[in-house]
């Protein structure tokens, strides 16, 4: 078995942490890409009408995502990034664990933030993931190196 970084990024951040992950670690890369993608207006949190501030408003909403995800049967590990909106998961995020079956495999959650910590999305990401393994997870703001990335998935699997 092998592993899987699947990722959401809205402005490229943590795309490019994901890409780091993965190559520390040698695992698949897989983006979480909206089927509508965000414009900056979307974004714009300041705005309490902006699609990213309806979304996060909502707890039932799940954003459609474009194209099929690999087989997440030839995964035992999946890393799991995006950033933080309002101190949780984005619901694209939602939305990619609720159509696949994660029982039995171990998630690890990772984000990216401009100010807080992972709040409540290792919570909320294992009640999305019956019968998954969650981890504590952890923030990839600026550089990480290989060594640390390796380092940290390491004492995962451990």
């Amino acid at each position: 078995m092998s592993s899987l970084v699947a990722y959401f990024s809205a402005t490229g951040t943590t795309a490019r942490a994901a890409t780091r992950l993965a190559q520390a670690i040698g695992a698949d890369l897989f983006e979480i890409v909206p089927e509508r993608p965000y414009s900056a207006a979307d974004l714009n949190w300041n705005d309490k009408d902006s699609r990213s501030s309806r979304e996060m408003g909502d707890e039932k909403c799940r954003p459609a995502v474009a194209g099929d995800a690999p087989d997440m049967g030839r995964y035992d590990t999946v890393f799991l990034g995006f950033p933080i909106w309002w101190y949780v998961e984005p619901r694209i995020i939602d939305t990619f664990l609720e159509a696949h079956d994660f029982a039995g495999k171990t998630i690890v959650p990772f984000a990216t933030s401009g100010g807080s910590g992972l709040g409540r999305a290792p919570e909320r990401v294992a009640a999305l993931a019956p019968g998954a393994t969650v981890t504590e997870g952890r923030l990839l703001n600026g550089r990480p190196s290989s060594d640390d990335l390796r380092a940290w998935a390491e004492g995962i699997a451990r």
